[in-house]
């Protein structure tokens, strides 16, 4: 055997002995477990699990964000005529706008910079896409929304998007239905993070954020996200999490 530490063998002779043969169970012994911890089974093949996220984002997925839509849409009504302030907070991307066809075009890649021009091939950055204002509302937050707006309830979106993409987004929301009746936006406040910050986890820009909704007195009765950092944190009765098998966001 070569590479183990020669204090491991106390070999007696030239050739070794018969008194060296314990130590060399011994050593074996205790570095079994530890070659046994090393080995790491062949993850799913990368190409085969794109095709089964594409297959359950055109033959499952929408059944399971109707799911979880409902169960919000229940809570909510139920709950928002016994509170004062109520409120909703909804992440805004794969929440409340899909960018299915960004992701698409880039095969699931993520990057920020570069044009958008030749969907639906990529290549497309994620602010070009932005830019465009084209994505569309996941249904059953939009139906959310309004049934929210139609009770009374408060909207607040709290989104990682930075604050340059702020006209791009609010444009993108109305376009998508995110309106009150009466045309205005149908929000109460839009919330980014400011140029240029960031932190370890989504939750750590959020929860204080969703603090500093109930500062203003209101009381968050459900929060709506697709990554589990959208809800962590505290700061809401309820949170909901929509499926998002597309990224994972920390």
């Amino acid at each position: 055997m070569r590479g183990f530490p020669q204090t491991l063998f106390p070999f007696t002779g030239a050739h070794g002995s018969n008194r060296a043969r314990p130590a060399w169970r011994l050593a074996l012994i205790l570095l079994a477990p530890m070659l046994v911890g090393c080995a790491i089974a062949e993850p799913v093949n990368l190409g085969d699990v794109k095709q089964q996220v594409s297959a359950y984002h055109e033959n499952g997925y929408q059944q399971d964000l109707q799911a979880v839509g409902a169960a919000a849409q229940d809570w909510i009504t139920w709950r928002a005529p016994q509170v004062t302030k109520p409120a909703l907070v909804l992440d805004i991307d794969e929440t409340s706008l899909s960018n299915w066809p960004q992701i698409k075009a880039n095969d699931f890649g993520y990057f920020t910079g570069g044009p958008c021009r030749q969907l639906p091939d990529g290549p497309c950055g994620v602010y070009a896409w932005d830019r465009t204002a084209k994505a569309k509302a996941i249904g059953p937050t939009l139906e959310l929304f309004k049934v929210a707006r139609s009770t009374g309830v408060s909207v607040f979106f709290v989104t990682g998007r930075y604050e340059f993409e702020r006209a791009a987004t609010v444009e993108n929301l109305r376009k998508a239905g995110y309106v009150d009746k009466d045309g205005r936006n149908g929000w109460a406040a839009l919330i980014m993070r400011p140029a240029g910050t960031s932190t370890p986890s989504a939750a750590d820009f959020k929860a204080p954020e969703r603090a500093k909704i109930e500062m203003r007195g209101y009381t968050i009765i459900a929060n709506v996200g697709d990554q589990a950092s959208d809800l962590g944190g505290g700061h809401a009765e309820r949170g909901f999490l929509l499926p998002d098998p597309f990224y994972r966001v920390p």
